[in-house]
Formats: C-alpha cells, sequence, structure tokens
C-alpha cells in the first residue's frame, strides 16, 4: 500500500512517515501548497492523509474538494485540531472520509489507517496462493504446508507483489516502487537482499524454491495451474 502525506511542516511530516514506514507502508509526502504536485501523484497512491492547521482552514479543505475532484475513490483522513462540529462537518462534507483530531495516539492513527484501507474499493481481501504458499493480505500473515512464516513489513510487501503478479517477471524497479516510497536512496541492491531473505524463511528442509531469478529482467512466482485450484481464494 502507498500512502500520499500532505503536511506543511517537516517535522510532523517526518513523525507521520516513520510511523507509516515502520507499519509496512510506501509513503510519499507533497507540500499543500503546490496542487499541481497532487494532482500529478494522487492517481498512484491508496490513500490521502491530509492534515488541516487551524489557520489553513480553507486552504485545506480546498485541497481536500481538489483530490476528491480528481479522484472520486481515494480515502482521505484528515487531521485536525478543530474541535468544533460545525467546522468538523466542513471537513467531512469536503470530502474527507474520516478524520483524526490532534492530539492522538500513534495506535489509534494506525488503526485508522488500516480501516481506510480496507474499506477503499481496490482492497482485495482475497487470500492469495501460489506453489503451496498463502498470504491472507487481510491478516499480513503467511504460511506453507500448514507452517506458519513470519515476515518484517518489508518482506511481506515484497512477496504480496510477488504472488499478486504471480506468473509474470517482476522487475527490481518495480518492486522497489511497491514496496519503498519515492524518496528511496538506500543501497542498489536491496532487492536482491531482501529476496534472500524471504527464500531463507520461505524454504524449510525439503522444500523447493518458489522464487526463480530471471537474470536481467527480475523476479517471478510460477502461477498455479487451473486444476490445481490457483487463484485468490475467500477466506472460509
Amino acid at each position: 500500500m502507498r500512502i500520499l502525506v500532505v503536511e506543511h511542516y517537516t517535522r510532523i511530516a517526518n513523525l507521520l512517515v516513520r510511523s507509516l514506514a515502520e507499519a509496512g507502508y510506501a509513503v510519499d509526502t507533497a507540500d499543500g501548497d503546490d496542487p499541481r504536485l497532487l494532482s500529478f501523484q494522487v492517481g498512484v497512491h491508496d490513500l490521502v492523509i491530509l492534515d488541516v492547521a487551524p489557520e489553513d482552514e480553507g486552504t485545506e479543505t480546498a485541497l481536500c474538494e481538489a483530490i476528491r475532484g480528481i479522484d472520486t475513490d481515494i480515502p482521505i483522513l484528515m487531521l485536525t485540531t478543530l474541535h468544533s462540529p460545525s467546522r468538523r462537518a466542513r471537513v467531512l462534507d469536503a470530502g474527507a472520509d474520516d478524520y483524526l483530531v490532534k492530539p492522538f495516539h500513534e495506535i489509534e492513527f494506525l488503526a485508522r489507517v488500516r480501516a481506510l484501507l480496507r474499506r477503499a474499493p481496490h482492497a482485495d481481501p482475497p487470500i492469495l496462493q501460489a506453489q503451496g504458499v498463502r498470504l491472507n493480505p487481510a491478516t499480513r500473515s503467511a504460511e506453507r504446508g500448514g507452517r506458519q512464516i513470519t515476515l518484517t513489513a518489508k518482506e511481506y510487501a515484497v512477496l504480496e507483489y510477488l504472488m499478486r503478479n504471480a506468473g509474470t517477471i517482476v522487475s527490481s524497479t518495480a518492486l522497489i516502487d511497491h514496496a519503498w516510497d519515492q524518496n528511496y536512496e538506500g543501497f542498489s541492491n536491496v532487492v536482491q537482499t531482501y529476496i534472500r531473505y524471504i527464500r531463507q524463511k520461505l524454504t524449510a528442509a525439503g522444500e523447493r524454491d518458489i522464487i526463480e531469478t530471471r537474470r536481467g529482467s527480475g523476479y517471478t512466482i510460477a502461477a498455479d495451474s487451473p486444476d490445481a485450484g490457483a487463484g485468490p481464494t475467500r477466506p472460509g
């Protein structure tokens, strides 16, 4: 999941980004002073978090309306200090799906984020299956052969993307775009490193490696054949 944080103040933006990144989300930031930046970025995100400063209420609600004009479905969470019911109503009328009054606890903030992402029209709750591995996006859990596999947030994001694209070759660039944010400047072989971590966790004694390396192209997990009950299934 990729989240856009619109925040004027760098210190606050950094706190939000750190909290979301530690929870496993890829996060981009934008300054609300440039609506052109918002209209360029909104199409690639799964959720927008828009911070409302009391002195900028009119500007921020206008930005919320602008975002809603670009994308009618993307969830919008407004962070606000507005305690007046009538002013909070204006935030919702501007197109926000939910609001959170500052100051707030991180645990509630992340719960609101998860709730909005679950309700998003593009959310894909079915369990993913490929080559004997099962992922449950609702619980972010993984198993193989009845064995629970503990993955870090980044490991899960990489494996989930490979399984959603089972049968196709996924480039390292695509994996970075999915699992890391737009400002990632880390080491160049980060994908190779995380693929190695995932392989170690997925492959117990006697189990084969299901992630294929296509040198010069990327990585792939073979899709299950139709007669093997392939494809996403609903939790039973």
